[in-house]
């Protein structure tokens, strides 16, 4: 028994995987990782072009791995000290009288 051709079982082990040399998927860019589907045109991780991040309630932990609070906040960490002072901008620092002067 001599392997040819015709009695050849042709798997999808080894020999297979050296086929695969397209990528469907590249890096996707607002979250970064390689999902983002050239021929859809869709990140299958955040949804991008959409403009609302993709998150699903059945992956609680996707969900907790990308929600406020995992970057660094660049925005909302100033908030509480400018809401403190009525959001005012501008301007210049009213003169301190001195203490104990008179």
């Amino acid at each position: 028994f001599f392997p040819t051709r015709a009695n050849m079982v042709v798997g999808k082990g080894t020999a297979a995987f050296g086929k695969k040399h397209n990528k469907s998927h590249t890096i996707c860019r607002r979250c970064g990782r390689t999902s983002y589907h050239i021929q859809k045109g869709v990140c299958g991780a955040c949804g991008y072009p959409s403009a609302h991040m993709r998150s699903y309630n059945w992956a609680t932990k996707a969900q907790r791995r990308r929600t406020t609070g995992t970057g660094r906040c660049r925005y909302l960490k100033t908030l509480p000290r400018r809401f403190k002072n009525g959001f005012r901008e501008g301007g210049q620092a009213k003169r301190q009288k001195k203490a104990g002067a008179a």
